[in-house]
């Protein structure tokens, strides 16, 4: 009787035991959270809440259909107006048709407004900036100008190329970014931080693990940049970043095909308060990378300023 117990025993304890792995992160050969792979964001969900909703942070099933079913109507070609040269068809674009998992109102999920509290100062010369673009290549972005899309901005969703590659090796955590291909590499030892006198326009990333959490924290940001550089982060778009910018990213991989990707901002030069930012990506293993040549045959800037020369005459 106690061999048929023991031969009872040894399933059950198999079961569990797959059962206990089946729902344990994967981990890498040095033993560190797996966070590997292919990452999309593309949603239509605000990067900030509309005024209207206040505080409510989540949408209703029913609001989420109707929401995706007006992206589904919207998401065709139609011929500009007459004297309008038009812009990209459908095909060269890919902002999401979905709302994020979360079901969340907006990817600014603090303040409980979904707001960013910025100050009336930022936002006036934000203002004098896009008034100004055709005066100098001072006034024009530095995803405009082909340098970066910027960090944390570079993570916010934009109309197309929303995909991010994940590599991990010992000691380090590497994201290539398919819009502008750009590369960050983020140590996840214990190194600190640059001098605080050698500024960057990404800043200085340090990244360690807190239980199956990447934790960046950037510091040493330039006051060259934009907190964001992309037309889906609404009146953000255009604020500019401080020597005093410190920002906090967390990843963290929620299932098998879940990245949550959080974090916090603070700049007392430009905001009133910290403030964060929730995007959940998803895993797509078939999604295929492309170059994104920025300069290459980039004429954006040199029309641009060509015009403003022309209204100037």
């Amino acid at each position: 009787m106690e061999h048929v117990k023991l031969l009872l025993a040894i399933p059950m304890a198999l079961l569990v035991s797959s059962g206990v792995y089946a729902q344990a992160p994967a981990k890498t050969p040095d033993g560190q959270p797996d966070i590997q792979g292919i990452w999309t964001n593309p949603t239509i969900t605000p990067f900030e809440r509309p005024v209207e909703l206040g505080n409510k942070a989540t949408l209703t099933e029913a609001e989420v259909r109707e929401m995706e079913r007006k992206a589904a109507a919207n998401s065709v070609d139609r011929a500009p107006k007459p004297g309008d040269p038009g812009s990209y068809n459908r095909a060269w674009t890919d902002a999401g048709t979905k709302v994020v998992s979360t079901r969340a109102t907006s990817l600014v999920v603090e303040p409980a407004n979904g707001r960013v509290p910025v100050k009336a100062s930022a936002e006036a010369r934000r203002n004098y900036d896009l008034a100004h673009v055709g005066d100098s290549w001072e006034h024009m972005s530095t995803w405009d100008r082909c340098i970066t899309r910027g960090v944390p901005a570079g993570m916010f969703p934009a109309g197309y190329n929303n995909a991010y590659q994940i590599l991990q090796t010992p000691g380090y955590v590497t994201i290539l970014y398919e819009m502008i291909h750009e590369t960050r590499v983020i140590p996840t030892g214990n190194s600190p931080h640059l001098p605080s006198n050698i500024r960057l326009w990404n800043g200085d990333s340090r990244g360690h693990w807190e239980g199956n959490t990447l934790v960046v924290d950037i510091t040493n940001y330039n006051n060259k940049g934009w907190i964001a550089t992309s037309g889906a982060t609404q009146r953000i778009r255009g604020i500019h970043i401080s020597e005093k910018l410190h920002v906090v990213e967390r990843f963290t991989r929620t299932d098998a095909d879940t990245l949550l990707y959080e974090v916090t901002i603070e700049d007392p030069e430009t905001y009133e308060r910290p403030w964060k930012v929730s995007i959940p990506l998803s895993r797509d293993p078939e999604y295929k990378l492309y170059e994104y040549a920025c300069q290459e045959g980039n004429m954006a800037v040199e029309n641009i300023l060509r015009g403003g020369r022309k209204q100037d005459q």
